[in-house]
C-alpha cells in the first residue's frame, strides 16, 4: 500500500481556489490548479516510495504488472494500469471535445507513428469518462434531440441560422445533427464573426426570459467571456445543458460530444489522455478528426449508484466501461472491510480521514486526510479501513460476464 503524491496539470481553465482548499494547502494557488492526477499515466504518473526509494506508479506497475495488477487484469489490460482517477476544477469551461473509442484509438495512433508522430493522439487507448459531482458542475453532455435544437436556434431569431435549423429538419437524428455540426463548425472564415456575435446577443437578450432554454441561452453567454469570438458559442447550441447536483454522476461514454462548463468533480476514466478539441480552447483544434469521431446517436445517461451488500455504507457507481468503476464509502468510525477486496485500486478521501490496512501479514497501516490518496496492488489483497468521512475506491472495471452484485470480502471484521 502506497501514499500517492499526485501531479497537478496548470490548465488555464483551472481553479486557484479549489484543489488547494481540497489538500489543505494555502490559497490562492500561484496559478490556475484544473486537475489533479491520481494514476500511470505517462503525461502526469503519481509518485511513490517503494522500500525507501522515490518512484512513480508507472515504474512500479511496469517492473511488475501481474503483483502490481492482478494477473486476470495485467493479462486484459497488457500490463497496464487501466484507469485514471482525476479531480477537475473548472473555473473557466473545458473545450468542445470529443474521445475516441478502442479501434480509432489505436488506428488513429498506429497511422500518426507512421507519419512521424504528428497528430492529436497521445497514446493507442480509448477514454470513456465517468464524472461525479462533488460542486453543482454545468456540464454540456450529449445532443439535443434535433427537433429541440432546431426550436433553441430558431427562438435566438438569427437570419444567418436558417439553413441549420433547415438540416436539423432533415433526415434521420443522426444524420441531421451531425450535418448541422459540421455546417457551424466549417462556417466560412469570412462570416464567422458575424455570426458568433449575433447569436451571442441574441444569447444574451433570450436567457433573461423565463422559458425552458433560458439556462443554455445563458451558459452561452458565460462562455463567451473567456472565448469571445469563437465557434463553439453556437455549436454548443446542439448540445444538451445540465447541471448535475453534488454527488450525481454522469457517464460519457466514447464518441459523446460534451464541454464541462463549470464545477468541481471527481472524473474516474480510462488510462488515456486522448482529446480531438472543435472549439472553446487555445490548445490545438482538429476539426475533421472531431467530426470523424463524433457520433451524434451516443447518449450521456445518470449513473445511478446501487448500495453493496455487507458491512458499513459502499455504493458502486457502475458503467459499461471494461476499464473502471467507482466505488464510494461513508465512513461512521466503524472498522470495515475495504471494497473491492482484490484488484489494483486507488483510494481517495474527500473529506475527513481513514486508515487502510491490509490484512496481510507485516502491512503497515496507511492514513489519509482530505485530498489525499493511495495505491493498493492486487497483491496486498483484503484490507480493512476505518475513520470518518467520504473514500472512493477506484479499481478495473467487471468483466462484461460479471456484471452483478459485487463479491464480498471475507476478511473477519477485527
Amino acid at each position: 500500500m502506497d501514499l500517492l503524491l499526485p501531479i497537478i496539470k496548470p490548465y488555464a481553465w483551472g481553479s486557484r481556489e479549489a484543489l488547494a482548499r481540497l489538500q489543505g494547502r494555502t490559497t490562492p494557488a500561484a496559478g490556475p490548479e484544473a486537475e489533479l492526477w491520481m494514476g500511470a499515466h505517462p503525461s502526469g504518473p503519481a509518485g511513490l516510495t517503494r522500500d525507501g526509494r522515490a518512484t512513480t506508479l508507472l515504474d512500479v506497475v511496469t517492473d511488475d504488472p501481474h503483483a502490481e495488477l492482478g494477473t486476470e487484469c495485467a493479462e486484459r489490460f497488457g500490463g497496464r494500469l487501466p484507469f485514471l482517477l482525476k479531480v477537475l476544477a473548472a473555473e473557466q469551461p473545458l473545450s468542445i471535445q470529443v474521445h475516441p473509442d478502442q479501434e480509432q484509438a489505436r488506428a488513429g495512433f498506429a497511422a500518426q507513428a507512421s507519419d512521424g508522430g504528428r497528430g492529436p493522439y497521445v497514446d493507442d487507448w480509448p477514454k470513456p469518462e465517468l464524472l461525479y459531482a462533488l460542486t453543482r458542475f454545468e456540464v454540456l453532455a450529449g445532443f439535443r434531440d434535433r427537433e429541440e435544437a432546431a426550436r433553441l436556434l430558431r427562438g435566438l431569431e438569427v437570419e444567418a441560422l436558417r439553413p441549420v435549423i433547415g438540416l436539423l429538419h432533415a433526415g434521420t437524428d443522426e444524420r441531421a445533427l451531425s450535418a448541422a455540426l459540421r455546417a457551424l463548425l466549417e462556417w466560412p472564415p469570412e462570416a464567422r464573426a458575424d455570426l458568433v456575435h449575433s447569436v451571442v446577443s441574441s444569447c444574451r437578450r433570450a436567457a433573461g426570459s423565463t422559458g425552458p432554454a433560458a439556462a443554455a441561452y445563458g451558459a452561452v453567454v458565460r462562455m463567451s467571456r473567456h472565448h469571445p469570438g469563437d465557434l463553439g458559442l453556437v455549436a454548443s447550441l446542439l448540445l444538451d445543458h445540465r447541471v448535475l447536483e453534488p454527488g450525481e454522476a454522469l457517464f460519457m461514454p466514447a464518441g459523446g460530444l460534451h464541454a464541462y462548463v463549470h464545477g468541481v468533480g471527481l472524473e474516474l476514466l480510462a488510462n488515456s489522455d486522448n482529446v480531438l478539441r472543435a472549439g472553446l480552447t487555445t490548445k490545438e483544434v482538429n476539426v475533421p478528426e472531431l467530426l470523424r469521431i463524433t457520433n451524434p446517436a451516443v447518449r450521456v445517461p445518470a449513473v445511478m449508484p446501487t448500495r453493496v451488500q455487507g458491512p458499513g455504507s459502499t455504493w458502486l457507481y457502475d458503467c459499461p466501461a471494461a476499464e473502471f468503476a467507482l466505488y464510494r464509502t461513508d465512513l461512521d468510525g466503524s472498522r470495515i472491510p475495504l471494497v473491492p477486496a482484490a484488484g489494483p485500486r486507488i483510494a481517495f478521501c474527500l473529506d475527513g480521514s481513514a486508515s487502510l490496512r491490509a490484512t496481510a501479514a507485516g502491512s503497515t497501516p496507511v492514513r489519509l486526510g482530505p485530498g489525499t490518496s493511495c495505491f493498493l496492488p492486487d497483491s496486498d489483497g483484503e484490507a480493512l479501513v476505518e475513520g470518518n468521512g467520504t473514500l472512493f475506491v477506484a479499481t478495473v472495471g467487471r468483466r462484461p460476464d460479471r456484471r452483478d452484485t459485487p463479491a464480498q470480502p471475507s476478511v473477519p471484521l477485527i
